[in-house]
């Protein structure tokens, strides 16, 4: 095993926002320099969000450590310097001044990698967008049209019981969040 078999984790740190832009960048950058075979992986952490938007469910991806990027590599020679000289890269975490980039722990790989599995195996949640007393309009069902008030957000069933005139009474419903939207 050479020296250039051994590669650590290492941490990228860039401006947030731009992660996978960088990411992507840094992998042509070092491909056309030839030095492929000295970086194993580069990867974003991420996790599946679903928001609600206007009804309707949206997946979106949502990067875990803003402003990170995790790299598998041997950073010797030039690559340290060629990755730092990218656009928009802050440098390494954890490097001093002038000093090498520094290695993550593996027990820190293990729990962030593992982490990242969790988070791409873990079920949907939604951001739940109603809170008790907000003023909403019935979408979908039966009572498709009638405006009422929540009452009560239950997480556990996903549900909303929400309060609705009808025929001049106030009739509890429970109904799903896609089944309504916000006035």
């Amino acid at each position: 095993m050479t020296d250039t078999d051994i590669k650590k984790w290492y941490v990228v740190r860039a401006v947030s926002g731009q992660e996978n832009k960088i990411r992507s960048y840094m992998e042509s950058e070092i491909n056309r320099l030839g030095f492929s075979h000295l970086v194993e992986e580069m990867l974003v952490p991420t996790q599946k969000v679903v928001q609600i938007r206007k009804g309707k469910k949206i997946n979106k991806e949502k990067v875990y450590f803003p402003g990170y990027i995790m790299i598998k590599a041997n950073l010797s020679g030039e690559i340290p310097h060629i990755i730092k000289a990218l656009p928009n890269v802050i440098g390494f975490l954890g490097e001093t001044k002038g000093g090498d980039p520094i290695p993550l722990r593996t027990a820190e790989v293990n729990r962030m990698l593992g982490k990242v599995d969790e988070l791409s195996t873990e079920t949907e949640s939604v951001a739940i967008p109603f809170v008790s007393g907000e003023n909403i309009k019935v979408i979908d069902g039966p009572f498709n049209g009638f405006n009422g008030t929540v009452e009560k957000v239950n997480e556990d069933k996903r549900k909303l019981e929400v309060m609705v005139k009808i025929f001049g009474r106030k009739t509890p419903l429970e109904l799903s969040y896609m089944q309504v939207e916000k006035i």
